[in-house]
């Protein structure tokens, strides 16, 4: 059971979508993969199906469909094309690294993305150095998201009982791995995934990470100069 009242000790955010804005790139990525071998898709169903997911998970998925050597082939492509896609132009989430100033709690990261891929994305951004020694994998645990062993797994790591975490999604099988886990989480709708999508017990939904700070009740007013004001509650 989700304990609201327990106080906040750990913050584990996601990679892509949350800590970078990587999510529209493997949409698109996934979408012309789609088109190339044999299953034409929308952004919708890419993140309907993929987003939020591990790599084995949409191998699995490809390979029901399209057979083992398909999907052996798309995985490799989407590795490269991300890859090449990411050195082309990747930014921080907005309003990402303003947050993360402010916020003066434990942080982690735990991620469907391998070590290599988040090495690269947030290495490409300036973030890695702020998460150096406390980034996770799904490739490390024997169920991706929504199973809820990447964020007990992390807790662990970090030495802090689930209850007294908050995990930072935006997609749909991030935040199930979340309540999955007891964890409290927020769902960051400012991405591809819809805010109805994320909604759920146990969970605040938002849509600007400037928010960030105050919905894990650190700083209830800005300071002087800071445009605009902090919506939602506290979790």
């Amino acid at each position: 059971m989700i304990m609201e009242t327990e106080p906040v000790q750990l913050v584990i955010f996601d990679c892509d979508g949350v800590l970078v804005d990587s999510e529209r790139i493997a949409a698109r990525v996934q979408v012309e993969l789609g088109a190339r071998l044999g299953w034409p898709l929308t952004e919708d169903e890419v993140v309907r199906r993929f987003i939020g997911r591990s790599s084995a998970s949409v191998r699995e998925q490809v390979a029901a469909r399209l057979g083992d050597e398909t999907a052996r082939a798309w995985e490799e492509s989407f590795a490269l094309l991300h890859a090449q896609a990411v050195d082309a132009g990747l930014d921080p989430v907005d309003g990402l690294p303003e947050a993360l100033d402010r916020i003066t709690l434990a942080t982690c990261v735990a991620s469907s993305g391998s070590h290599e891929k988040m090495r690269h994305t947030l290495g490409r951004t300036g973030l890695y150095e702020r998460f150096a020694g406390r980034i996770h994998s799904a490739t490390e645990v024997p169920r991706g998201k929504p199973a809820p062993d990447l964020f007990l797994y992390a807790a662990a790591r970090m030495g802090v009982d689930p209850a007294a975490c908050v995990v930072v999604e935006d997609s749909r099988p991030g935040v199930e791995a979340a309540r999955a886990a007891g964890m409290r989480a927020l769902g960051y709708a400012g991405g591809l995934t819809p805010a109805s999508a994320l909604a759920g017990p146990g969970t605040t939904v938002f849509t600007d990470m400037r928010e960030l700070p105050a919905l894990l009740g650190l700083d209830t007013v800005r300071p002087v100069g800071d445009a605009g004001v902090p919506a939602g509650r506290p979790v």
